[in-house]
């Protein structure tokens, strides 16, 4: 009935003072973004605003990936088996596991070593990409025969697999080279390549709180994606390359293609052992991966590939290009990482070699090119490189890494489950940990917690110089002024309608009140302040309400935008497709309500409080912001309803937000704001983990608890008003 009621009420205000012109400034209204869209990066102008980038940047990688705070390791109990010596170098087989139960699986190649010589080698690392089956793949035979008649090839058996043909020569030029599988590829069958590359479709057997798999809500929420999973299996590699004896430690490099170019790019950026890094066709402003493997919900928001490849810098990086989606990275991309090298002092060390009269590939022209920024950056110590010759290409039979001694491990949806809680639980270990000694650890709890909370809601409280107001209505009522109009952010384009029920008796306190309702929600069936305002009013604090993106008059003529989340054109039901590039609903509410804390503190009326009250559906909201406004609101009172981000199962629902659940779901947000004063209800108690960290930040009287939620609204309102 009450919606029924507000609902004429709103008819009745399109006409009134009330209502805020029609919103058509907001862009969040238009298309979202997907990952055909156009990534330029933006170059510092000078190298203190790099570092601030490059550490948002870094950040915002590893928190989309899961490795925020980065897993421990555990013993990757490594096999190395088989043997063979080949023409100029010696192929092995080995597998490792990456986490408990979960392998990794690959080639190792190395050189033939001098007799008596104890010298060590550079080490690189070959992620494969998207080429059938990976490690075992054959080029249809008029594939090859087109590729040699055009120069992209040399040899009739080298040119059958172009990633046995860069690990070969990298042995023979004296590298180590260690190419193992993707997920879902060659001998990486525990989790299928149907699964982790071709996802499509939303398993509701694997959708449960406590219980799920790969790309449902329960593991978006945890922020575990298959990219983060393979991110994993390359760092782990590179542990396993290091643990090899002959190993130069100080020469490090990795390269890769396509979605090989992917993990390369990642990789280096996040890994600093990698000294010198050449990732093949994927660096460009335009289409950022189109694979399952190679999103992650946050990975690209206000980010891109372009970027990615700029934390690299200065060490070596090479380039290449090709006629596909890198086709334009010598304009667009390019002279942007030309002018951070040469800000770092070293442009010397950056290269580009495009080729774009071939289409996607890492051929033998790319490779060549490859080998001598490799020669110059690893010092393999030519003059000139010698030219690839050709080997005996191996077959997938004398590969494979498992036979009857070595025996393939079980895979399948018990492993897939397994290996996310083993993920979801050791996370969780290391975040309790970092309060395991008191006052000691709690300024790391809050870098590490709050520096993740921080990217999973995407905005910090903005400037007030980024705010504008364009009061459209003002009316004085009895003993109150009543003004409304539309309050625009400039840097994220937000555009909501707001109001404020300005007392005769300012007490210079402000009550920004959130209801399911948006503004309309603070007022009664005849449109007067509800009976709860009117005593605040009475008490002399201003009131404010707030329409939240979607909310009230804010739906652009279609009501449901009010109760689902928005997704891209992609049929494909994986979150990444959407929310890799986009923020969330929820997110973006919690945005508004910066934004309006922000013009309410930074007003030229200086307020000496802010509170913020939310006591419906919007409390999660709320202790969202909440935690990224720190002290700019004084005291929160919020109801939680019980409301966990881990328990909701669709993608689609406004209450959906990738990451909300990583650490440690709403009670995270709840402690990170610690010592501000708070008042909750809708729990049965305290959350441990706020009575934890309230007590070491301030005495625990600095949050106040309410066990009655049916008087939620008269006792936050008491509290509001007798808390000093």
């Amino acid at each position: 009935m009450r919606n029924i009621i507000l609902s004429l009420i709103a008819c009745c205000l399109v006409q009134s003072h009330l209502s805020a012109q029609q919103n058509t400034t907001d862009t969040r209204h238009q298309p979202l973004r997907d990952l055909n869209g156009y990534f330029p990066m933006q170059s510092p102008t000078n190298i203190a605003e790099w570092n601030i980038r490059r550490e948002h940047v870094l950040r915002q990688i590893l928190v989309s990936q899961g490795l925020w705070p980065m897993p421990q390791k555990t013993p990757l109990q490594a096999t190395i088996h088989s043997k063979q010596q080949m023409d100029g170098y010696t192929l092995e087989k080995v597998y490792f596991q990456s986490m408990p139960g979960f392998y990794v699986t690959g080639s190792l190649y190395r050189p033939l070593h001098a007799k008596g010589s104890t010298d060590k080698f550079p080490a690189v690392l070959c992620p494969h990409g998207h080429w059938p089956q990976g490690r075992f793949y054959d080029a249809p035979a008029s594939t090859l025969k087109d590729q040699l008649a055009s120069g992209a090839e040399q040899f009739g058996q080298g040119g059958r697999n172009p990633i046995q043909a860069r690990c070969v020569h990298l042995a023979r030029l004296g590298c180590i080279v260690f190419a193992y599988d993707m997920i879902g590829y060659a001998d990486s069958q525990q989790i299928t390549y149907e699964l982790a590359h071709r996802f499509a479709k939303q398993r509701p057997e694997m959708n449960h709180p406590t219980d799920w798999g790969f790309f449902s809500p329960q593991a978006e929420s945890h922020l575990q994606n298959i990219m983060g999973l393979q991110t994993w299996d390359s760092i782990r590699s590179l542990d396993f390359l290091l643990t090899l004896p002959d190993v130069d430690t100080r020469r490090i490099a990795v390269t890769g293609a396509s979605g090989g170019g992917t993990q390369t790019f990642v990789l280096s950026a996040i890994d600093p052992r990698v000294k010198v890094s050449m990732p093949a066709v994927m660096v460009s402003t335009a289409m950022q991966g189109g694979c399952t493997c190679e999103n992650a919900c946050l990975l690209r928001v206000g980010q891109g590939n372009i970027d990615f490849a700029a934390l690299f810098a200065p060490k070596p990086l090479g380039l290449t290009a090709a006629n596909d989606w890198t086709v334009e990275v010598e304009t667009k991309g390019y002279p942007e990482l030309q002018k951070l090298f040469t800000l770092l002092g070293k442009p010397e060390h950056l290269h580009l070699e495009a080729h774009t009269n071939f289409p996607h590939n890492y051929n033998y022209v790319c490779r060549r090119a490859m080998y001598q920024w490799f020669n110059q950056h690893l010092a393999l110590g030519f003059s000139q490189v010698p030219p690839e010759r050709d080997y005996k290409y191996q077959t997938a039979e004398q590969l494979t890494v498992f036979n009857s001694e070595h025996v393939r491990p079980a895979g399948g949806v018990a492993l897939e489950k397994k290996v996310l809680r083993h993920w979801e639980q050791q996370s969780q270990q290391q975040i309790d940990a970092l309060l395991g000694n008191g006052s000691r650890n709690t300024k790391r709890f809050q870098e590490i917690i709050g520096g993740g909370i921080d990217i999973v809601l995407g905005k910090s409280l903005p400037p007030g110089a980024d705010i504008t107001y364009d009061q459209q209505h003002e009316t004085q009522k009895s003993g109150y002024l009543q003004m409304n109009g539309i309050l625009s952010n400039s840097k994220n384009g937000s555009a909501n309608s707001i109001l404020f029920l300005y007392p005769d008796n300012w007490n210079k306190q402000v009550v920004l009140w959130l209801t399911d309702h948006g503004k309309l929600g603070l007022l009664d069936e005849s449109g007067n302040p509800n009976s709860d305002v009117q005593t605040l009013l009475g008490k002399g604090c201003c009131v404010v309400g707030l329409d939240m993106l979607f909310q009230a008059e804010w739906i652009t003529g279609n009501e449901s935008e009010a109760h689902r989340t928005r997704s891209v054109a992609n049929p494909r039901e994986a979150a990444a497709f959407t929310f890799g590039y986009n923020y969330s609903l929820f997110a973006r509410r919690v945005h508004d309500i910066l934004t309006a804390v922000s013009f309410v503190t930074n007003h030229d009326m200086q307020p000496t409080s802010v509170y913020l009250l939310a006591l419906d559906k919007t409390g999660p909201l709320a202790i969202a912001a909440r935690a990224q406004a720190g002290d700019a609101i004084d005291r929160l009172a919020a109801n939680t309803n019980g409301f966990r981000f881990a328990n909701v199962t669709d993608l689609q629902s406004p209450n959906f937000l990738p990451g909300g659940a990583r650490y440690h779901d709403l009670p995270g947000m709840l402690a990170i704001a610690a010592p501000q004063v708070t008042w909750i209800t809708g729990e049965k108690k305290i959350p441990p983990i706020v009575t934890q960290v309230y007590q070491v930040e301030k005495p625990a009287d600095a949050i106040t608890f309410n066990a009655a939620p049916t008087s939620s609204c008269s006792a936050a309102i008491t509290w509001l008003l007798e808390s000093k």
